[in-house]
């Protein structure tokens, strides 16, 4: 068949696509015999189109399945997409301020309509570009976390945990987004250092003209102050426990107290306590019983109990208090201090401890098993590092609050009645169960959305019922995602997996690192140095996107990506295409026969055998072992280095110039290996290797589902494989020799081959026709007799000594003064080294390495102008 001349990847990516959607040759088979293997994929958020990262993980997931498909197995890839609460309410409610409105403004269920528009749009183009990237997921499956499906599943967990005392309502102190008005978890927060102020603060003691210095980063917090707190060890302040000291500004009275927490080396040793705005005030105060005082609201704004600092901003009150406290005298000092502070993650907004009513749930005992699968190997973790981090955080795990003041989310299954009654349940009461009244409320909040996407492998498959899906697919075999979200994600899938699933969610968790910038820098749209997935696949194809993605794919290993390293691969892409082309045009017309006898094989034909068939135990076993970027290096090598630049050349003359039955060979042979390599390729590269393969002598309907090749070990030929090791290093070092003497690439030459071991004169002999053509040589002369004392460049290449004669080929006196140049050059530079490695100062105070590397250099130096040295003689003579 005819191939165009150049590779145009626009021209066939979406017509292969379209091909495999409409022969469904992504859909699993619930009822099929063969072995499952099922993904789900890491449902992307309808916040916005998928950056560079998706495309990483969703092209290794595709590399999985494609390479499981065409192995045999019935593979479900289940693909969908995440409502993402607070972020996904964050962007629409940016596209109304546009509008000049607010959520607020349009009442919840108006504001809800407009998310579910934006979610129809965005889902949309996550879908479209999930297919351009070339991802063979099962669209019939697709789901999405607000699903009536995955709504109920929802539902089902929360009730069962709440009627087991795992989920509770409480008042407790959380992290505070004033941003985004809603709580957040822990893993929510972002932690950072800042370089802020600590200020010395006097608080008076009761009835004395004596105070205790306390020493605070937020002094706006004062005003709820509710105790000053000093460690039981600390003898300075033993005398003043249980007195009573005057909360400044506010005149409140309050105690001091002893507490184990207080750090004696912390500013003077005594702190403030406020229980409400600071997470170990509030563990104080539990132990202690201390009242809680709230003085910042919702907004971050002061509140009714910060008096005439009501409705001010925390950071506008912090300034009006110091100057309050310096007018009073009250301000003993002030001093720079870095002290980290945590921020919202989505919003980036510096977080405020504040005391809330939240929904909880209890982690301890569902952490316990999760860890348990880990440790016992029922899970495997790849790489295994992460298994430290993962056992570090659950053997700490705390309470998760779960629910969100926010609107767009899973509603919490909680209705209130006016006589206090609470009810949870699966559907709405008719009435309370308490008093029969029928005016119910239901709770405001939504639940985080990592609640939901903890369900994710056993919600999308239909459960609570048993579907059919559900009783094949589950567990599922391997997720592959980014370890930044081991806590957020994987950790609870595991727990809610054993609670609900009855079992393990997944076999294995495969760990991607990230993608950074060529500097290693994180993107971000503010640096302007994020790679645009869509534009990336437009320039240099989605096949060569794919290549470099998962090239660059160490485990755990973050990944430094310059966009022009695609154009390498675009290359490689632009390599297989050519090297089809000339195996399409070494057919001839018509029907052909494409089979050969063991017998009629020649050298390089059993050695390409040998290497291709190693090649598919290398590439199953690399894959098997999620290594993508050993198993994408050594298809790299083998179709480049191998197929491409040795086996291909050899062949020419034989497919040109050879008889009838050698041409039939050659070709056979040729066909057969690009037949493996496009079959060996296409889990990387997809749309290419189809547009290839439907061109090429095949068996079956898309490469899509063709079998992926086995290593055939009766084709290992290790003597082959050997002897062309040797011819291919020999070949090599002539070419070079013709370089190092400046031979023009395009003149013929006469070689001299001597061997004094006759396996290796005959494997030259039996191999004349090779050589001479790879070298560009019309005459080669294979003997065991010293080579002669004439005009000549040398070398040595497995055991042959090598001689070009040179008398002829090149103008010996400008070949002299070149090289005299040269030399001249050189006695510079080793001059140099010569000044630098005698400079004892140099030797005594430069660090070891640099100074062998400095040695490493001369060497070189000295060996080059050796050589050059004795070409200068040879060419003196000659001239002669």
């Amino acid at each position: 068949m005819e191939i165009e001349k150049e590779y145009l990847p626009e021209k066939f990516e979406k017509k292969w696509y379209s091909f495999w959607i409409e022969k469904e040759f992504f859909k699993a088979d619930p009822l099929s015999e063969r072995e499952p293997f099922c993904i789900v994929i890491p449902p992307p958020n309808i916040t916005g189109t998928l950056h560079v990262g998706h495309a990483l993980n969703y092209t290794l997931q595709d590399i999985v399945v494609r390479w499981k498909r065409m192995s045999g197995y019935d593979v479900l890839w289940l693909p969908g997409y995440d409502h993402a609460g607070i972020a996904t309410q964050i962007v629409v409610e940016r596209e109304l301020q546009k509008e000049g409105t607010a959520r607020q403004m349009l009442g919840r269920q108006k504001f809800e309509e407009r998310v579910w528009e934006w979610k129809k749009q965005y889902s949309e183009k996550i879908i479209e570009t999930l297919k351009r990237l070339g991802s063979s997921c099962d669209w019939s499956r697709t789901r999405f976390t607000l699903d009536p499906m995955l709504s109920r599943a929802v539902r089902e967990v929360f009730v069962r945990l709440y009627r087991e005392g795992l989920i509770y309502r409480d008042k407790y102190i959380v992290n505070w987004c004033p941003r985004c008005k809603t709580a957040l978890s822990d893993l929510e927060v972002v932690h950072g250092e800042i370089q802020g102020k600590l200020y010395y603060i006097l608080y008076p003691l009761k009835g004395k003209k004596a105070h205790v210095t306390v020493a605070t980063t937020r002094p706006e917090t004062m005003l709820g102050d509710t105790a000053v707190a000093v460690n039981p060890s600390d003898k300075r302040y033993e005398k003043l426990l249980g007195q009573t000291i005057i909360l400044p500004i506010m005149e409140r009275e309050i105690p001091i107290i002893a507490d184990h927490f207080v750090d004696p080396e912390f500013g003077t040793g005594a702190v403030k306590v406020t229980p409400a705005h600071d997470f170990n005030d509030f563990a104080v105060s539990k132990r202690l019983k201390l009242p809680l005082i709230v003085v910042i609201d919702e907004e971050g704004k002061m509140n009714e109990n910060a008096g005439e600092f009501k409705s001010l901003d925390r950071y506008k009150c912090r300034k009006l208090i110091v100057e309050r406290l310096r007018r009073e005298k009250l301000l003993s000092d002030v001093k720079n201090y870095t002290y980290s502070i945590g921020k919202c993650q989505r919003c980036n907004t510096v977080v405020e401890p504040l005391v809330s009513t939240q929904w909880f749930m209890k982690m301890e005992t569902l952490a316990a098993p999760a860890i348990t699968v880990v440790d016992e190997g029922r899970i495997r973790f790849i790489p295994d590092i992460w298994k430290k981090t993962y056992f570090e955080w659950m053997r700490n795990i705390h309470d998760w609050c779960i629910s969100r003041q926010l609107w767009w989310g899973h509603r919490i299954p909680a209705w209130y009645c006016s006589c206090g009654e609470i009810m949870v349940d699966v559907k709405e009461p008719a009435a309370c169960s308490r008093c029969e009244n029928k005016e119910l409320k239901q709770d405001e909040d939504v639940l985080d959305t990592w609640f939901s996407s903890a369900l994710w492998p056993f919600s999308a498959m239909g459960w609570p019922e048993q579907t059919t899906d559900l009783k094949r697919y589950y567990p599922t075999t391997t997720l592959i995602t980014g370890f930044d979200i081991i806590f957020f994600w994987v950790a609870r899938m595991i727990m809610m997996g054993l609670k609900f699933g009855g079992d393990v969610p997944f076999r294995g968790v495969y760990y991607n690192g990230l993608i950074r910038d060529e500097k290693g820098h994180k993107m971000s749209k503010s640096k302007g140095n994020v790679i645009d997935t869509e534009e990336i696949m437009l320039q240099y194809g989605t096949d060569a996107v794919r290549f470099t993605l998962a090239i660059l794919a160490a485990p755990g290993m973050d990944i430094p990506l310059a966009p022009e390293r695609m154009a390498g691969y675009r290359a490689f892409a632009n390599k297989l295409w050519n090297a089809t082309r000339f195996v399409l045009g070494s057919l001839p017309e018509g029907s052909i026969k494409l089979t050969y006898d063991l017998k009629d094989l020649i050298l390089v034909d059993r050695w390409i055998l040998s290497a291709v068939n190693k090649l598919v135990g290398d590439v199953n076993r690399t894959l098997g072992s999620y290594r993508f970027d050993q198993a994408a290096n050594q298809l790299y090598h083998f179709l480049w280095h191998q197929f491409c630049d040795w086996y291909i050349e050899l062949v020419k003359p034989s497919l040109l110039m050879g008889d009838e039955k050698r041409k039939e060979v050659s070709m056979a042979v040729l066909v057969e290996v690009l037949d493996k390599v496009l079959r060996l390729l296409h889990p990387f590269m997809p749309f290419l290797t189809e547009e290839l393969w439907q061109k090429i002598p095949h068996q079956g309907d898309s490469i899509t589902v063709a079998p992926y090749p086995v290593a055939q070990e009766e084709c290992f030929d290790e003597k082959a494989e050997g002897e062309m090791a040797i011819l291919m290093e020999l070949i090599t070092r002539i070419r070079n020799l013709r370089a190092e003497n400046n031979i023009d690439p395009s003149r013929k030459i006469e070689l001299i081959i001597r061997s004094d071991k006759r396996k290796r004169l005959k494997l030259a002999a039996d191999n004349e026709a090779h050589i001479m053509n790879l070298t560009r040589s019309t005459k080669v002369q294979i003997t065991e007799d010293p080579l002669p004392e004439e005009f000549h460049a040398r070398c040595v290449a497995s055991g042959f000594e090598v001689a070009i004669p040179l008398k002829g080929i090149i103008d010996t006196s400008r070949e002299k003064n070149r090289i005299e140049r040269e030399i001249t050059k050189l006695d510079k530079e080793i001059g140099n080294k010569n000044k630098k490695l005698s400079n004892e100062a140099f030797l005594s105070n430069a660090p070891k390495d640099i100074v062998e590397k400095e040695k490493q250099i001369h060497r070189e130096l000295l060996e080059k102008k050796k050589k050059l040295l004795k070409n200068l003689t040879l060419i003196t003579k000659a001239g002669k």
